[in-house]
């Protein structure tokens, strides 16, 4: 039997970017994913890359590393990601006060452009002015996320890494056990999204890692253009994270709501003329849980209806997924403590932005090479 010298669990955009540095590292790599079309985070994300956000030093210079990678990874790869940049409208609801919601962004690398209702409406024609009281631009960046995960994968292939499509049911000190066999490996890395508590659970591994349930509509190519990617400048996702990762114990509740599910009305139009309109977070302790899609999908369609009219009675399916988040919105990178041949690589509340520079970061650290931020994120910091 073969023995690897790291193993990644999770073919999403961590992994998958993981695994190809890896790889190019000079380590023998198995990436193993649970589906063939995956249906995770990175595969209903809107596909921002909110380079400009950066608010520490550490988040700045991932950030200024990321917007370098992404100009060149589509050549790297040898694949379209449909890298562009394009301008983001961060939306401030009637009820709230611009210069305030402004000043909120003041500490980010690039802070936003307080815009008036009709500036807002001039970029962005679809808005309807009477849910504003004003908004905030900036120039973001822009990938396809699935193309971008499949070209990391593509290339990990290339580069002599091995891949398999199967479950993992159980994290072992020396590789893997999955519905068709036991891989063994030196090293086992988690990058399974909002499935990895359940998992490092079950291997009796107490990580602090949370998970929302995320929902989306996804239209089919339709003749409406939106001009910007629009998100609320409030957004009340991270309030719910904070919120409900206070007390570890409760996510040991299965099927515990632990606070109230949100909306973050936004959208986000692909180049092939598609739509994702979302996003519902749901905090509820059991990553299989089921969501009455009905009264979301109504839900969806009257919020961002409301901002962006034109978009509430589009066609389009209704979809779900994990959303993974740690406590603070710092990523959790490294060995986890007593367990030294088991490694997360995880929690991104940025992920599109600041997973391709780490990557490469702890493909560098993990052949031997020091690195302050790996050393900052890792767990027994």
């Amino acid at each position: 039997m073969k023995t690897y010298d790291w193993i990644v669990v999770g073919g999403g955009i961590a992994g998958a970017a993981l695994a190809y540095e890896l790889v190019k590292t000079g380590f023998a790599v198995l990436l193993l994913e649970q589906y063939q079309t995956p249906q995770n985070a990175t595969r209903y994300s809107y596909g921002g890359l909110a380079y400009w956000s950066g608010n520490t030093p550490l988040t700045r210079q991932l950030c200024e590393d990321a917007i370098a990678r992404y100009h060149i990874l589509s050549q790297e790869l040898d694949a379209d990601i449909q890298f562009r940049e394009l301008d983001l409208l961060l939306t401030i609801s009637a009820a709230n006060d611009p210069e305030a919601t402004a000043a909120s962004y003041n500490d980010s690398a690039i802070p936003p452009r307080l815009l008036s209702i009709q500036e807002a409406c001039e970029l962005e024609p679809l808005l309807n002015p009477e849910a504003i009281s004003g908004a905030l631009t900036v120039k973001h960046g822009h990938i396809h996320p699935e193309k971008t995960s499949l070209a990391y994968i593509q290339a990990f292939l290339r580069a002599g890494g091995e891949m398999q499509i199967t479950q993992v049911l159980q994290v072992l000190q020396d590789g893997v056990k999955t519905t068709t066999a036991t891989f063994h490996s030196a090293n086992v890395v988690i990058c399974a999204g909002g499935l990895s508590r359940q998992l490092l659970k079950s291997a009796g591994i107490p990580v602090k890692l949370y998970f929302t349930h995320a929902e989306i509509i996804e239209t089919p190519p339709v003749d409406v253009q939106l001009r910007t990617l629009v998100m609320p400048a409030n957004q009340q996702r991270f309030q719910l994270e904070a919120e409900s990762s206070q007390v570890d114990e409760l996510w040991d509740e299965v099927g515990n709501e632990l606070v109230a599910p949100i909306l973050d009305a936004g959208a986000i139009q692909f180049q092939d003329g598609s739509i994702r309109i979302g996003q519902i977070s749901r905090a509820i302790a059991d990553p299989h849980a089921k969501v009455n899609s009905e009264s979301s999908e109504k839900w969806l369609r009257k919020s961002v209806g409301q901002v962006l009219p034109v978009l509430g009675n589009l066609p389009g399916t209704w979809h779900h997924c994990l959303v993974a988040f740690s406590s603070d919105r710092q990523p959790l990178i490294g060995t986890i403590p007593g367990f030294d041949s088991i490694h997360l690589f995880w929690g991104f509340s940025t992920p599109l932005v600041i997973i391709p520079p780490l990557a490469k970061r702890f493909a560098n650290f993990a052949s031997g090479k020091k690195d302050e931020i790996i050393l900052q994120l890792s767990l027994d910091h």
